[in-house]
């Protein structure tokens, strides 16, 4: 999807047209590979730089499109969020200091980026998923206003219909339905390209497929999201949902993600992706400019743009996605790693990218093509465990054996990636400092997710609120990541750095209870009475079997209960709905902080259940406000 001016139309006559230039590109891209069009002989590194932009309160801030304006640089783009933006670096030629020269250049535009940011009171976050997120940023107010993600939200909804369930399980778990792309914006990575030889793509691309999980497993940066700690780069789950085309079936019939590792080796050329992509997955858009036939241009001896291929390319995300480009009118192919996440620090980056680049060379020249060396099931179940544990995983290896992945990468894969990027003539120092970077955050086992997960674990049990600690995780990764210092070397987040986001308290989503105590209304009331006996508790709420809300049972209307029966032996047992309060005042999770004291100060109440869409899905009581320091809130609420 590298334009922003894409459309989707369902007339047939435009449907059929599009198909025609898309199969006409595959035509001539066949032509180009039988003809020695397609450049060889040249290494290539690229990145794509994803970032977020925070405000002082280190909550997301829906600035970009002001930003980009500030910034007036072609190399800064906007994503699917207004809390989002893409720094594109151009390719370097993979030999001397072509790492600490990007690392230079992105150090350089990041710089200016937080510049221009701090004149609106923000902040640049380079991380995987940003831990002050909430669920109401998932939503399609917070958009960037750009036909390319309307239209991309338009025609999902008519793939998959207008709602899906999210449900991702680590630590915690998280159960969620969305009615939005937008979930995917929660997502930054770093992404890198490597252009290689089209004699030797299937092999090259292969070999991606293999080191896919080492090197996601000594980088991942994302294991949080809406306060739950989930997978340890949570990013590879919420980018598989919140793309997904696919519909629930009663059936059992395969149908493929377009958001995947892959389903098997490739055996001698990247058509074989492109025609697989294309004979499995519908186009999303097809409304393009009128354009020449690629295989005319071909036969012309021009060299084609495969615009249509390049568009239906983009909708279906491979972790690992081939890639047609041309530079300077030369053809070349590209492997894309979208498997890292962003930062978390530039120097930690550039040696994720030292690290995969190393491998890609070095299995070439030690194993060469791992088809029919490990099988293909071993690797992809290494991919999603690596994704899901970290470090802390074991990995499938060639000889059938089962590694810890820390021993693999230290006693195999570093040294491994050292020898051939020396060999590639890369600078002696950057490879030192980039693999030395590696190395020492693999055997401390420390990494961005590690950081992440050690400081929850660390923050004090009582005193510090859910909203504090995770600008606090916030507040310490913008701190640390200015000195471009490498995460391993990082102190842990300290609830203090939260500073004035202590008192940002904005919705109550950031701090309404969701683990809940709920009854039926058919229930036993004295059943009520035990669970605010045993949970603490003053008031219990009332759903129907879709979590529906019906009612609310308050401590107040057990009292009165207990003390107008006629004895203290009666044993009539009465249900929850002849006591419980019906139609209680709610409020959804959007709802302002001020605006809740405000209605439960007017109303009397010292409950407010939170409904999205009247399902139940958390409460705030006085409690909550007591412990978010109430008397500041109040004194905003006089003025």
């Amino acid at each position: 999807m590298g334009t922003l001016e894409v459309k989707h139309s369902d007339d047939p006559k435009t449907k059929r047209a599009y198909m025609q230039s898309l199969l006409d590109d595959v035509r001539a891209l066949e032509l180009m590979l039988e003809r020695g069009l397609i450049e060889s002989g040249k290494r290539r590194v690229g990145a794509e730089q994803e970032f977020f932009l925070v405000d002082s309160e280190y909550q997301p801030a829906p600035l970009a499109m002001e930003v980009l304006e500030a910034l007036n640089d072609e190399a800064f783009t906007t994503e699917l969020g207004l809390f989002n933006l893409e720094l594109n670096l151009p390719p370097f030629d993979c030999a001397g200091s072509c790492l600490s020269d990007m690392e230079k250049l992105l150090n350089g535009k990041l710089r200016t980026a937080r510049e221009k940011l701090a004149t609106f009171g923000g902040h640049v976050v380079l991380t995987g998923i940003l831990p002050t997120l909430h669920k109401s940023h998932a939503s399609a107010d917070y958009m960037t206003p750009k036909p390319r993600y309307r239209a991309l939200e338009e025609v999902l909804k008519k793939l998959r219909g207008p709602e899906y369930e999210v449900n991702i399980k680590g630590v915690d778990e998280l159960r969620l339905v969305s009615d939005t792309v937008m979930l995917e914006a929660c997502n930054a990575s770093f992404q890198v390209h490597l252009q290689v030889d089209p004699h030797a793509f299937a092999k090259m691309y292969n070999i991606a497929e293999l080191v896919t999980a080492p090197i996601i497993a000594a980088a991942t940066n994302s294991p949080v999201l809406f306060s739950k700690r989930l997978w340890n780069e949570t990013r590879v789950a919420v980018f598989q949902n919140s793309v997904d085309t696919r519909r629930t079936s009663a059936h059992l019939r395969e149908l493929r993600p377009r958001v995947s590792f892959g389903q098997g080796w490739i055996e001698s050329s990247v058509l074989e992706i492109f025609r697989d992509d294309i004979s499995r997955f519908k186009t999303l858009f097809n409304d393009i400019e009128e354009k020449s036939s690629s295989v005319a241009m071909v036969e012309n001896g021009e060299i084609p743009k495969l615009k249509a291929l390049a568009l239906h390319n983009g909708t279906v995300w491979r972790w690992n996605r081939a890639c047609y480009g041309v530079s300077d009118g030369v053809a070349h192919l590209r492997i894309e790693n979208r498997i890292l996440p962003s930062g978390p620090s530039v120097i930690d980056e550039m040696a994720n990218v030292a690290f995969w680049l190393g491998m890609m060379f070095g299995i070439e020249q030690r194993y060469g093509d791992p088809k029919g060396k490990i099988p293909f099931e071993d690797v992809r179940d290494n991919f999603e465990s690596a994704c899901k544990q970290g470090l802390a995983t074991e990995l499938y290896w060639f000889d059938g054996s089962r590694l810890p992945a820390q021993d693999l990468i230290l006693n195999e894969l570093i040294p491994l990636a050292k020898e051939s990027l020396l060999q590639a003539g890369l600078s002696g120092g950057d490879v030192a400092r980039y693999l030395g970077i590696i190395e020492e955050r693999v055997s401390l086992r420390r990494t961005g997710a590690d950081w992440m997960l050690n400081s929850i674990r660390e923050f004090p049990k009582g005193g510090a609120s859910r909203a504090e600690k995770l600008a606090a995780l916030t507040a310490a990764t913008v701190n640390e990541q200015v000195q471009n210092k490498p995460v391993h070397r990082w102190k842990l987040a300290a609830v203090e750095l939260a500073g004035n986001a202590k008192e940002n308290y904005v919705r109550v989503e950031q701090y309404m209870t969701t683990d809940l105590y709920t009854v039926s209304e058919e229930e036993s009331i004295e059943l009520v009475a035990n669970l605010m006996d045993w949970n603490k508790i003053r008031h219990v709420l009332v759903e129907d079997e879709d979590h529906n809300l019906t009612g609310i049972v308050s401590y107040r209307a057990i009292l009165r209960h207990f003390a107008n029966m006629s004895s203290v032996n009666e044993k009539v047992t009465v249900p929850v709905k002849d006591l419980m309060r019906t139609n209680p005042q709610t409020i959804t999770p959007e709802t302002s902080t001020l605006d809740a004291l405000k209605m439960m100060r007017e109303q009397q109440i010292a409950c407010l259940p939170v409904t999205k869409d009247g399902k139940l899905i958390g409460v705030v009581t006085e409690a909550d406000f007591a412990s978010l320091a109430g008397e500041l809130l109040i004194q905003k609420l006089q003025e």
